[in-house]
């Protein structure tokens, strides 16, 4: 008896081994670039655990106090846009519907305060920080934002190359749902 269930594990064997195989090198394919979001909204000081400061542009900084929490992420983002402007260039992030709608909810409930935006396009702690500040100047219709960030054009295409696979993703995920 113990030969028919040797002669069973022999034949398995290689199966089992390609499964392996395969596992392994799943664990071993690593994403370069990652693209991570993060809009909040500026928040008054008093509220001493549910605010932070933060520090924005490296050349001329400018300290905001957030809600520590975000009122958007990259999972909300369905694509992003590196655009050239006179003079440099801007981001356009475009949000899902319902993070459209929660943007411009936040934009006309806060007229004058910041809305601020970090990122971060590598593991490295060093390829993420706050990128800008904007005033909202008014309510933000739509579900588009635009900003000019702080920061070289190379690091912003490597974010929006990982903010458009991370979109891709989602919505891969959202239709198998």
């Amino acid at each position: 008896m113990s030969f028919c269930r040797l002669r069973f594990n022999l034949y398995l064997l290689p199966a089992a081994m390609l499964m392996l195989a395969a596992g392994c090198a799943s664990f071993h394919h690593k994403k370069d670039e990652i693209g991570i979001l993060r809009i909040h909204i500026e928040s008054e000081s008093s509220a001493q655990h549910a605010t932070k400061s933060i520090t924005v542009l490296r050349s001329e900084p400018v300290v905001v106090n957030i809600s520590t929490d975000p009122i958007l992420t990259e999972m909300d983002v369905t694509s992003a846009r590196l655009l050239d402007s006179p003079g440099g260039f801007a981001i356009e992030i475009k949000f899902e519907d319902t993070a459209g709608w929660r943007l411009e909810q936040y934009t006309s409930i806060y007229p004058g305060k910041h809305l601020a935006v970090f990122a971060q396009w590598s593991d490295k702690k060093e390829d993420g920080r706050w990128l800008a500040a904007p005033i909202i100047v008014h309510r933000m219709a739509g579900s588009i934002l635009t900003f000019t960030p702080d920061a070289s054009h190379e690091e912003m295409e490597k974010w929006v190359k990982a903010l458009n696979d991370n979109a891709k993703d989602n919505a891969k995920a959202k239709g198998s749902q």
